[in-house]
């Protein structure tokens, strides 16, 4: 077929160095910038002939006022310091970043005692103007990173309207358990071969099959007192995925919001959706560590007052949880005494009774807009002996630790039937 061709075959190793693939060094928002610099147009980075020109405000950093007209410090996207310039308001478009930019400005002020905005901002007002947007900024890139991250649908959102706190460091965002060291996961050897789990179960279906009754309700809701464990379908199941005996192992289905509680406890979570009773909303999930490695970490996260380990001590308490660098959503999960999230034992295909999954259900209805908590020293009634394995599955670190060594932690979650102390 050569002779056919307008041009001979490249050699081989020519036809090599033309499939070849490197990666490029600048991003893409530093190729756009340039592309823009040097009037060059690019489709792919969306800089055409109708908007060569247009430039993005990534933030604005302050504001001054001559003779009745009103000029921002613009940071351009991509786009140094340096090149920060005073803009007329006329000629900018982004009014969200106006609209966040004088909340933030009459927040400040309040703080100064102040009430009017003035016709030049001081060094101490702008500065903390500035350090706000590069907050704002890097949340929301975490915000991107996290929602890049998840396997579940629910997206999540970030915020920080109360200091300048940004993303957490030394915390990697996780969608299962990650199996520590010595630790091995018994994968279910069975599963069930029902055509409709929830009607027409064969041999009681995957629940019956370990002596107990369906947790869900046709509506995926837990019907089954706390303390009692879930055993849902797993993979090696002949239901199909919607079946109703799956609900945990499709993940969080609900929108959340990290943010910055204003009484000094910390990230909390809320919820953008309503929520209704009896409904799964997230997993807690984090690194499985045997009782004496979190004994160890114990020590150490006690002087910091951390509480990110969990007892998995459903039969036997040989395993625990720790969430304070592996985690996902629920690791910003703040505690309450009287709370609106209840912890179940579950298992899908792990069959080892040591290592369930530690689901969170909703107590109650739930509006938009109100903090997820659960409380870390839950107490089951013991109405029978199933219940009473679910006795203090979340500790303070160093659990295990002589009760004389413990830390008392302050509770502040303001309920009335608030214990003072969480441990």
């Amino acid at each position: 077929m050569a002779e056919n061709l307008k041009e001979p075959l490249a050699p081989p190793l020519q036809r090599d160095v033309l499939n070849c693939n490197v990666p490029c060094k600048m991003s893409w928002d530093e190729m756009e910038v340039l592309c823009r610099r040097e009037r060059l147009r690019c489709r792919q980075l969306g800089v055409i002939g109708a908007n060569i020109n247009d430039y993005e405000v990534e933030f604005l950093c302050d504001y001054k006022k001559i003779r009745e007209e009103e000029f921002y410090l613009v940071k351009w996207k991509g786009y140094p310091e340096a090149d920060n310039s005073w803009e007329p308001k006329r000629n900018l478009k982004c009014s969200k970043l106006m609209k966040q930019f004088h909340q933030d400005l009459d927040l400040e002020l309040r703080r100064h005692k102040r009430h009017t905005t003035p016709k030049r901002l001081d060094k101490e007002v702008s500065s903390f103007l500035m350090q706000k947007a590069k907050v704002r900024q890097n949340l929301l890139r975490w915000e991107v990173h996290l929602n890049e991250t998840r396997n579940h649908p629910g997206h999540i959102f970030v915020v920080n309207d109360v200091d300048l706190e940004g993303p957490p460091k030394n915390f990697t965002y996780i969608n299962n358990y990650k199996v520590g060291q010595g630790i091995v996961l018994n994968v279910m050897a069975v599963g069930c071969e029902c055509k409709d789990c929830f009607h027409e179960p064969v041999n009681g279906c995957c629940p019956g099959a370990s002596l107990h009754r369906m947790a869900y309700n046709e509506k995926g809701q837990v019907r089954i007192r706390p303390g009692k464990p879930i055993y849902e379908c797993n993979s090696q199941c002949s239901c199909d995925p919607d079946c109703p005996n799956r609900v945990v192992q499709k993940g969080i289905q609900i929108d959340l919001c990290i943010f910055k509680t204003e009484n000094g406890r910390g990230w909390g979570v809320r919820t953008l959706q309503h929520i209704k009773k009896n409904v799964f909303v997230m997993e807690y999930v984090g690194e499985i560590i045997t009782t004496d490695e979190a004994e160890r970490r114990g020590h150490i996260y006690d002087r910091e007052g951390s509480t990110y380990l969990f007892d998995l001590d459903y039969v036997e308490d040989v395993y625990t949880v720790d969430a304070a660098h592996h985690g996902n959503i629920s690791h910003f999960v703040n505690h309450s005494c009287n709370p609106n999230l209840q912890v179940f034992n579950v298992f899908v295909d792990n069959i080892d009774e040591r290592l369930p999954r530690i689901a969170l259900f909703s107590t109650r209805p739930i509006r938009a807009g109100e903090e997820l908590t659960f409380d870390y020293k839950m107490h089951i009634d013991p109405v029978d002996t199933e219940s009473t394995k679910m006795d203090s599955s979340f500790s303070l670190a160093g659990l295990n630790s002589s009760p004389k060594k413990r830390i008392r932690v302050e509770c502040r979650c303001g309920s009335d039937s608030c214990r003072k102390y969480l441990f």
